[in-house]
């Protein structure tokens, strides 16, 4: 038991945090992830780390660090960045709010992945999907036990991507974490007649796509990263954010191109208002929801070209209820604890923030606190601040397709911190 591994579930953003920490500080520990590869499924999209920065170098190494910080959207830009947050009227394209600003870097999401990965590569265990858990406990032995996943790996020997062979144990770990996103088997686990997420009256779809120097200057007019908006009169709302832009050398030769994502929402009134089934009936309904739009936003969303993927993201969140955590040996972190929407831009860094705690949490167990009393602590703390952040973004979601009642103090607008 003294040297049983922690066991992770999930290579994502949260999963790997904890790993680098935990290499760190020399305690052994297991990544199982179910995608065969780093780079089997693309991870394009960006996010905001603003709030948790401040965390960061007390859980990974210099030279991770440095790898993310050099995998911003815009390494020129964020030299001088200023933290702004725009929110715009979308029929005259005017600054609306200026949500106070944050140190922020905004960071491609597969770059982010990839830096986290570096140096531990050998703790993953790529292309096996977690089917369940097995925890025992020792008669005679107060607090400890055996915690094992249960789960099949891919096949080497088949081309069929899909394909599992038969269940497999994971070696003991003194602890299990679930980092496996919102649709966690281990938040299943703990929760097996609560774990479903709660879907709001939103629907989102959104694209990544790239435009020219010409194309783009309108809009890194704005900001240079990112910006928001709604629609006073149709309710729907905007998102534009970088994901990565030329060298200078195809800046000079006139062939670069700036990578970006665009996202566009609305409220559900009525069955019409569901996602369409098709990808190019979702493209339409896009171009059709931005007609109301000022021209330079409008003629952006036009001309995103047929055929583009358009992927919807359901807007849900889970309010992290309490869970029996066996003793201390099965707990979660990031979105698998605290599923939320995106409008404020905090799931990453309340995860990371999990991660802080978490790791100080294990370090007490491997120095021989009690299992149970550590992991009640690292829950206690993490429940009382991620339910209050999800019920936040559940608010800024709904304000942010409701013009006439946005004002300062609402959800969307409210400055990024942690209090």
């Amino acid at each position: 038991m003294a040297n049983d591994p922690i066991l992770i579930v999930g290579a994502g953003i949260i999963g790997l945090t904890l790993g680098q920490a935990l290499k760190k500080r020399n305690i052994p520990f297991k990544i199982y992830e179910r995608d065969p590869s780093l780079a089997s499924r693309s991870q394009g999209w960006a996010i905001t780390l603003h709030w948790a920065l401040q965390y960061l170098p007390a859980l990974l190494p210099p030279e991770t660090l440095s790898a993310i910080e050099d995998g911003q959207v815009d390494p020129e830009v964020a030299k001088n960045d200023t933290g702004n947050f725009l929110f715009l009227d979308l029929s005259t394209g005017d600054v609306k709010w200026r949500i106070p600003p944050n140190k922020r870097w905004r960071v491609n999401r597969e770059k982010l992945r990839r830096a986290l990965s570096l140096g531990i590569e050998e703790h993953v265990e790529w292309g096996v999907r977690v089917e369940d858990v097995h925890v025992t406990n020792k008669l005679g032995a107060e607090g400890e036990g055996e915690a094992r996943l249960i789960y099949s790996r891919r096949s080497p020997d088949t081309t069929a991507p899909g394909e599992l062979c038969g269940t497999e144990q994971s070696p003991p770990g003194k602890l299990i974490i679930g980092t496996e996103g919102a649709r966690s088997t281990i938040r299943q686990f703990l929760c097996p007649t609560t774990y479903k997420n709660t879907r709001l009256p939103v629907r989102f779809t959104g694209v990544i796509t790239s435009f020219t120097a010409e194309e783009i200057a309108p809009l890194r007019a704005m900001d240079p990263l990112l910006f928001q908006g709604c629609h006073p009169e149709t309710g729907v709302y905007l998102w534009f954010s970088m994901l990565d832009t030329p060298t200078e050398d195809e800046i000079s030769s006139g062939s670069g191109r700036y990578k970006v994502q665009l996202g566009i929402s609305w409220h559900v009134k009525s069955p019409n208002d569901e996602v369409p089934s098709s990808n190019a009936d979702r493209l339409a309904n896009m171009k059709r929801r931005a007609e109301e739009f000022v021209p330079f936003l409008y003629d952006t969303i036009q001309r995103i070209p047929e055929g583009t993927e358009v992927v919807e993201v359901t807007l849900a969140d889970w309010g992290c209820p309490v869970w029996d955590n066996r003793e201390g040996r099965v707990t979660l972190a990031g979105d698998a604890a605290h599923a939320m929407t995106m409008y404020r831009g905090e799931a990453c860094n309340h995860g990371i923030l999990d991660a802080v705690h978490l790791v100080e949490a294990i370090e007490k167990v491997y120095a021989g606190k009690n299992s149970k009393d550590a992991i009640d602590e690292y829950e206690a703390e993490m429940r009382e601040r991620a339910q209050a952040a999800v019920l936040l973004s559940r608010q800024a979601c709904l304000d942010a397709h409701d013009w006439e009642s946005l004002n300062e103090n609402s959800a969307i607008l409210k400055r990024r911190a942690l209090k």
